[in-house]
């Protein structure tokens, strides 16, 4: 049995890594290891709190930008450098503080030694590492040369590429979510990983209505007879909701709005002139750095005249109490929804994805990169939007093809319609899912990884 501590930005929230850190956290301490958490921001799970560790951070932000954007923010290479390290001096007493107080004999780095959203926590962990002589098993679900703005700004910032994102080192072993990022991490830093795809609880209790979340689609506004269009990813760009909101309005055309109307929805509920379809963004707009994609999206939404909610406020990691007001999970928002858009240009992987077959639901989605190269040879039975941009509208948004788009709202309709169709597509998927991405699975890969001497845990 390991001590094992885990290090990321944030833990406890809805992002992608944090919520593979859960899962993580629950394998491993179901296989007789004690697992801590630290980060710089807990969301609602307990854990080590090391403030400097948060990506959103002014001083970690700014670092971010001068080492992957421009030069802009110090005078020199120097002045860079002193900041870069001084923060990293910080960062390395309170992880030291933390790993002796819990006794870690185990590192687990999420994602810093690879995105380095916080470049200085990088040098920390490497530095408790090496120092400590502690074993690490890094879990890499972005690289910072992923990102289409990238540029090294200056030699301290291309020495910190280098020997950090990721560390060469005996002690460290490296696990990536597909193989697109296997290969290219082989060819850019000669360093070899093995793959372990994203994982759900498949064999976990359904989500389903109860006394907590059963006044959800009345607190964000929809009616019974409305149809429940979620998108529950991030509010990045990467994210292409652009294209969840072109889709949404093909559904909503007068044609597809009558055939609706005739055949009523696939759980009983009748359809009228007052439904509407709404397309509901469950996710956070924080990494939305500069707010720019938000307001193109909401000003794309407006043009297109659909019903959209951003319900942000409302849904976290966890049900909670906030203000007085009641704060769901975004497992609640599955619960009501009708149909899941899953348009992401670019994924590590796909946790929505995930959700959307582990709730029993439709989706659609294009077809980005590691979907093809790694999902869609399981059988999956989607609503696809291709994997071809077409172009870019005047606020910049990415568009595909319109009768691409077109099909898909006529497959939509089918699975909004017709319950038998529905049923077997989603337990279809649901089993597939079951087979190659669950828990258990997971269990699988990391004894491999154990018995491998991946780290020797």
């Amino acid at each position: 049995m390991k001590t094992i501590g885990i290090f990321h930005y944030q833990v406890g929230r809805t992002d992608g890594v944090s919520l593979e850190i859960d899962k993580w956290k629950r394998v491993l301490e179901e296989m007789g290891h004690r697992v801590y958490l630290c980060a710089g921001d807990l969301g609602t799970v307990e854990g080590t709190l090391i403030e400097e560790m948060y990506h959103h951070r002014p001083d970690a932000k700014r670092l971010n930008y001068n080492t992957f954007g421009e030069l802009r923010d110090y005078p020199d290479d120097a002045a860079y450098r002193a900041e870069l390290l001084a923060l990293a001096d910080v960062i390395e007493r309170k992880v030291r503080e933390f790993v002796e107080e819990k006794g870690v004999d185990f590192l687990i780095p999420q994602n810093v030694w690879s995105v380095a959203a916080s470049p200085s926590v990088a040098i920390a962990l490497a530095r408790v590492m090496r120092d400590l002589q502690l074993p690490a098993l890094a879990h890499n679900h972005d690289f910072y040369w992923e990102r289409t703005d990238l540029a090294l700004t200056c030699a301290t910032a291309i020495e910190l590429a280098d020997k950090y994102l990721p560390p060469r080192d005996p002690l460290a072993r490296h696990v990536v979510i597909n193989s697109l990022a296997q290969r290219e991490l082989a060819e850019r830093k000669g360093i070899e990983s093995t793959v372990v795809p994203n994982v759900f609880d498949f064999d976990a209790p359904p989500w389903q209505p109860d006394d907590y979340n059963q006044d959800f689609r009345t607190r964000i506004g929809l009616g019974e007879n409305d149809v429940f269009i979620l998108q529950a990813t991030r509010i990045v760009q990467r994210k292409g909701i652009e294209l969840a909101v072109d889709f949404v309005k093909a559904l909503d055309s007068p044609e597809r709005r009558a055939r609706l109307k005739e055949r009523g929805l696939y759980d009983g509920r009748s359809f009228n002139d007052d439904s509407r379809i709404v397309l509901v963004l469950a996710g956070y707009a924080r990494d939305d750095v500069t707010g720019g994609y938000l307001n193109r999206l909401q000003q794309k939404v407006e043009r297109a005249g659909i019903d959209a909610l951003f319900i942000e406020d409302v849904v976290s990691g966890r049900r909670q109490m906030r203000d007085g007001q009641k704060v769901y999970s975004l497992w609640d928002s599955y619960v009501f929804a009708d149909f899941v858009t899953y348009p992401s240009l670019w994924e590590g992987w796909g946790n929505q994805f995930l959700e959307a077959l582990r709730a029993r639901l439709p989706l659609m989605l294009f077809e980005y990169p590691v979907y093809q190269a790694d999902i869609k040879d399981k059988g999956f039975r989607v609503v696809s939007l291709g994997s071809e941009i077409q172009g870019r509208d005047e606020l910049g948004l990415v568009q595909v093809a319109p009768q691409v788009v077109e099909a898909a709202a006529d497959q939509a309709v089918e699975l909004l319609t017709d319950a038998r169709l529905r049923q077997e597509t989603v337990e279809h998927n649901f089993q597939v899912g079951r087979q190659h991405y669950s828990l258990e699975a997971l269990r699988g890969y990391l004894a491999q990884l154990i018995e491998d001497g991946y780290g020797h845990l």
